[in-house]
């Protein structure tokens, strides 16, 4: 496939940044996104110019890193992780135009790479069970019932690629935390911390500049792990009982 490409340059967070267009040729449709666009930047380095640079790692859909704006949706156009997404999606002649994450609590670090570094801190803020250290207690010895296990695997699935803020017009982050809280929320080891935990998230969320949500459900429809809306409901439930208990103390 012979392709034009319309990719977002940056030098640096303090510069201004823009579209430069390259044009591609001999790309196979079985190639991944990343794969095409290692042939772009080969292409880039053999001319002696500075490559696009992009998050990548795993490249399996697991790790959550790659994180490209695509023909104006979050990882293209299937609900699928960048690295997922093939060159068969799309046809000889096409124009793609591929962007950064765009979020203020996102700040670019050069061309299609973002900072996601808030995310870590929302996570370090309470994304974790407190527990006392000592010997690994029976992997069944706290029964579970499987409707609740499933459902607190289902929130467990996010990876934190960062593509429901990238999707949503206020730019908030309320689908990622509010599955951090739910895998947590649910099982019995978390549940001793629920509403604490909502609120010192929700709290660093609303910290790192993320806007709020209007339920317009743009985040789970664009999610690559289709993390469900109702964890939201969820989160907000625990912050209004921490707050309500906050209140009465």
């Amino acid at each position: 496939m012979n392709l034009t490409l319309k990719v977002w340059r940056q030098r640096n967070p303090s510069e201004k940044g823009g579209f430069k267009t390259y044009k591609i040729s001999g790309i196979s449709a079985d190639m991944s996104f990343l794969e095409m666009l290692d042939v772009l930047n080969e292409d880039l380095s053999d001319k002696g110019e500075d490559p696009v640079h992009f998050d990548h790692d795993c490249r399996e859909g697991i790790c959550g890193m790659c994180s490209l704006y695509i023909n104006g949706q979050p990882h293209g156009p299937h609900q699928t992780t960048t690295c997922q997404l093939h060159m068969r999606s799309f046809k000889d002649g096409d124009t793609i135009t591929i962007e950064p994450w765009r979020a203020n609590a996102f700040p670019i670090v050069k061309d299609l790479v973002v900072d996601r570094s808030s995310f870590d801190r929302i996570i370090q803020s309470g994304g974790y069970v407190s527990v006392n250290t000592g010997g690994v207690p029976d992997a069944n010895e706290i029964p579970i019932p499987k409707v609740i296990a499933d459902e607190s695997f289902d929130a467990a699935t996010c990876i934190g690629c960062g593509a429901c803020v990238a999707a949503c017009k206020n730019a908030s982050a309320m689908l990622f935390v509010s599955a951090k809280i739910s895998q947590l929320a649910l099982l019995p080891q978390g549940k001793v911390e629920k509403r604490e935990r909502a609120e010192k998230m929700v709290a660093q969320m609303d910290k790192e500049g993320f806007g709020a949500c209007t339920n317009t459900g743009a985040c789970s429809a664009e999610c690559p792990k289709e993390i469900k809306l109702s964890n939201i409901a969820r989160m907000n439930r625990e912050y209004f009982s921490a707050s309500l208990s906050t209140e009465n103390v």
